[in-house]
Order: C-alpha cells, then structure tokens, then sequence
C-alpha cells in the first residue's frame, strides 16, 4: 500500500503521523511511504532520518496526498486539506468529529474512509489510541495550570505545592478516566491538595486504594460540584464520551463563584469541552478570561511535546497502520472489532452511532 505521511499544519501543532521506527516497519512488510519534508522536524527527526529507512521525500502536501492510498496524520484535517482527500482513500487520525459540524460534513463529501484514533475501542471498553495521548494531557493539565495561576499571567498567584508554613493549592479534577488519573498523579506529585470526581463508585474505590492519602475521591453531581469549585484554585475538565459531544458540567452562571484568578483547564476541548465558557484555544495564544476566571484551552496540549507525544503515539498506532496497509481497510475492522469501532465516515455514510447524534438540535 502506499502510505502518506503529511506535515501537520494545525497551529503550533509539531507532532507527526510516523517515526522513523514505524516507516522501517512498513518498509519491511514492502510498503511504500511518502514523507512531506519537514514533517517530522518538530519531533526531532530529520528527512534524512526518514530517508534512510527507506521513504521517499516529497515536497509539498499536495503531492504526498496525491501519491497515497491511505493517510495516517495526528490531528484531523483543516480546511485548506480538504479537498486534497480523495474517493476511497483512508484517513487515519485523531477526528473528534463531534466538536465540529463542518468537518463532519466535509468528510461526508469527500466520501473517504475516516477512522478515528478516539474511538478504536477494545473489549473492555478502553481507547488504545487515545489513551496515550490523554496521558500527555493529563499529565501536562497540571503542568499548565500551576504555570497560570502565577499573578503575572492573572491566576490567584498561588504555589500548587504550598511551602513550610503555608498550606499547598487545591486542584479539582472532573473525570477519573486516564486524564483524570494522570492530572491527579501529576498535582499529587507537587503536594498539591487534590479531590477527583466520577459518577462511577467502582472507579473511585479503586483510586481510593491506588492514589496518595493528600487524593480525595468524591462523588459528582451538579450541587458538589458547585461546592467545590468555591475553594479550588485549579479546576481540570477530563470528562470523556466516546464519540460524542462532552457534558458541560461547569455552566457560565459558576464561574462568579469561583475565586479570582481560579484557573480552569479543558482538556475535553477537542469534544467540545467540559465548560460551558469553552472555546478552543491554540499554544500560540492558549488562555482567556471570563469573570476574572482563566481559560485555558488548548486543543493539541501534547502538540507541545511533541518528541514524548510522538513516539507515544506511533507506539500504538503502528500495528493498526500495518494491519491496514497488509489486508486493506474492509478486511482489517472485519477481523478487528477495536479497529472496527473507529470507522466513523466510510464513502460519505456516518457509520459511527454516536456521531449521528451529535449535531441534532
């Protein structure tokens, strides 16, 4: 098969489809592999690094989308690629159609083969391909959120760790799923006070045992949310729904309770986000505020880090790539079922159940 490996072109987003590693992979099963040069420069790899496993350069985007039977890609394609994609031709890449109606209705058009890495899903329910990325996030929500909470950049001016004598930041995460994990560990690890909040009691008394005594567990609903989020100086939106549009658990009526300078970070932007307050923000200019609450909203965070997020992604994205290009797509997600789970446009027809929903009014 013939693979594309195009250069992200989303703002400040440096990861790429591929390492060099997977390319080799695919050489060897007697692939061929188009490179955009320059594509992997951000993660730290060079043409020639590609060149040397065997894919060939080329030039410009418009040529590697034209000489390739399937792309694989990071972010989901802006409007400047649309009509690039061509008839039958697979996409293999984060969508998150859900948060956009026009790229949902683009891909229809072009009557591709979108399969989306956020909603391959195994048996037990979890999201190999997002996982490794929600990972970043999590991980870099805290990151983050204790940088904007620094007085010069309008946060409470407050140390999430605390010092001897003066009692460490509250972080509130919503979502115990990987993000929500991973953010805790994170603020955790800083000596933040930490309360994390689910729907789902199993997961809760698991993280009870699992996470630092200083990680309080709690059970969500709308009236302690709204209690929390008056003494909490950071606030994480990690809440996941697969495919679908996120709830919006922060309304804009909230955020007058919440202390000035609180700072709010969405990771769930890409689903169109957790706060009502949500709009999606670039790491070119990442945060706004509202009611004297800072935003931040970035929808890549692991575009960042693109070195940690690439050989992250490629990890487990790669057996699927092969499996696609070795028996195509139809005979792969018919002996796939998790591959199969991320078809979600295939020939102009949404085939994914909880995208069919997503738009209605």
């Amino acid at each position: 098969m013939k693979i594309g490996i195009p250069k992200e072109i989303k703002n400040n987003e440096n990861r790429v489809g591929m390492t060099p590693a997977g390319v080799f992979a695919l050489k060897k099963h007697n692939h061929t592999v188009y490179v955009q040069s320059t594509a992997g420069e951000g993660s730290g790899f060079l043409d020639k690094d590609y060149e040397e496993v065997g894919a060939i350069i080329l030039p410009t985007i418009e040529e590697v989308y034209a000489s390739s039977e399937m792309i694989v890609k990071v972010k989901e394609p802006i409007v400047s690629e649309y009509d690039l994609i061509q008839e039958d031709q697979v996409i293999f890449t984060y969508f998150h159609f859900a948060s956009s109606e026009e790229l949902t209705k683009a891909m229809i058009r072009r009557k591709a083969i979108c399969i989306a890495y956020e909603t391959v899903e195994d048996e037990d329910g979890t999201l190999p391909l997002l996982t490794p990325m929600s990972e970043v996030a999590g991980r870099m929500a805290i990151q983050q959120g204790a940088k904007y909470l620094e007085k010069p950049i309008k946060g409470r001016g407050i140390l999430l760790g605390g010092v001897p004598g003066v009692a460490p930041g509250k972080v509130l995460i919503l979502g115990a799923g990987v993000v929500g994990v991973q953010a805790a560990k994170m603020a955790a690890g800083l000596g933040a006070s930490v309360t994390i909040m689910d729907i789902n009691m199993k997961r809760l008394r698991y993280l009870n045992d699992v996470l630092p005594n200083h990680v309080v567990t709690a059970f969500s609903n709308e009236y302690s949310i709204r209690q929390h989020i008056k003494t909490h100086d950071l606030i994480i939106g990690g809440v996941l729904v697969k495919g679908g549009k996120a709830p919006k658990l922060i309304t804009r009526d909230m955020l007058k309770e919440m202390k000035p300078g609180t700072v709010i970070v969405d990771v769930a932007v890409d689903q169109g986000g957790c706060f009502e307050t949500t709009r999606p923000t670039t790491h070119q200019d990442p945060t706004y505020i509202i009611d004297d609450v800072v935003h931040y909203c970035v929808a890549n965070m692991p575009g960042a880090v693109p070195y940690t997020s690439t050989l992250a992604l490629t990890n487990v994205t790669l057996n699927y790539v092969l499996k696609i290009a070795n028996l195509g797509w139809r005979e792969a997600c018919n002996i796939d079922k998790t591959l199969e789970k991320g078809l979600n446009i295939v020939k102009g027809e949404i085939v994914y159940e909880e995208l069919l929903h997503a738009f209605e009014a």
